[in-house]
């Protein structure tokens, strides 16, 4: 009896031990679902958090943020369009914020572009002119990068100094409007054009009817009226700086080392030097108005097609 009791005793043991591992398993694999089920939801926290921060963009210019003295820095970069990074809205408004803060030594705008809308530039130019009446104390340069033209220049005959690099292109001071006319393609396909306007000249310069020659000559003349303006804009913005030389408005390009010669620039420089050597501020804080990812998909999916089907429509006129 009393192996058949301790026998008995030996196996319950065995049975409350293996019971006892199998419940301190099931707990060991029940915290570690747990831990991970915490990292998972950490993560998922986090990648909201980014998706709200890249869709709403609590961005806000850098000069309302600083209390020191610093160098504004406004870039503006690509075509100048009112769909694009570069349109006239944002970039006034980091101009204006630039400006605005009382710490800020001085302003920046950094180009580079190869030019864009008239319309566009003619709003930036209009502001940098406001803001300097606004503020006469506060010094505004240029810098430019790769290219400064055409809209571009525009853009940057408003400040008090334009510095370059030697190899920089600047200039291209003309105005024009391009398009394509399929009209010899249609016929040797059989394609006939079907359009019906109520005006005269409502379909001018359609690339799939032929070209008329008064339409032709109505289109110059409005081109020739908006370089005008741009000859205007140049010279009033510098002044007895420019040297006489018999293309300078031909709408060419310069080096960086031939605009200096010329006058369409002052000299050369970067964003670091002029903060550094000039403003004597180098601390140098970038108030230029960032696009969130909502716009970035918008633009792509949207308002850059209907912006190039209106170019192509419509022949918009570019200073580039």
């Amino acid at each position: 009896m009393s192996d058949m009791n301790r026998n008995n005793n030996d196996s319950a043991n065995w049975e409350r031990q293996a019971l006892e591992h199998l419940l301190l398993e099931n707990l060991k694999e029940t915290r570690k679902a747990r831990r991970w089920k915490a990292v998972f939801r950490v993560l998922t926290l986090l990648i909201f958090i980014g998706i709200v921060l890249a869709v709403f963009d609590f961005h806000l210019p850098g000069g309302s943020m600083s209390v020191e003295r610093h160098t504004a820095l406004v870039t503006l970069e690509g075509e100048i369009a009112a769909g694009s990074m570069a349109n006239a809205m944002d970039i006034n408004s980091s101009l204006d914020a630039a400006f605005e803060n009382e710490h800020s030594a001085g302003v920046i705008l950094q180009i580079n572009s190869p030019g864009g809308s008239p319309v566009q530039a003619g709003m930036i130019n209009d502001e940098i002119h406001r803001l300097r009446k606004l503020y006469p104390s506060k010094p505004f340069y240029v810098v430019v990068e790769d290219i400064c033209a055409s809209g571009g220049y525009y853009v940057a005959v408003a400040a008090d100094q334009i510095l370059v690099d030697k190899a920089s292109l600047v200039g291209s001071i003309g105005v024009i409007m391009e398009g394509f006319g399929f009209t010899g393609l249609m016929d040797k396909l059989g394609v006939t054009r079907r359009m019906i306007t109520a005006g005269s000249n409502k379909g001018m310069m359609d690339p799939f009817s032929k070209e008329n020659p008064q339409q032709v000559v109505m289109m110059k003349n409005m081109i020739d009226e908006i370089h005008q303006q741009f000859i205007a804009v140049v010279k009033e913005g510098r002044g007895a700086r420019l040297k006489d030389v018999p293309d300078l408005f031909s709408g060419r390009v310069w080096t960086g080392e031939q605009a200096v010669k010329i006058g369409l620039a002052d000299g050369y420089g970067t964003v670091d030097s002029v903060a550094r050597d000039v403003f004597k501020a180098p601390s140098v804080l970038d108030y230029t108005v960032k696009e969130n990812f909502a716009e970035r998909v918008a633009k792509r999916f949207g308002a850059e097609a209907g912006n190039a089907a209106g170019k192509a429509l419509l022949k918009t006129p570019d200073l580039r």
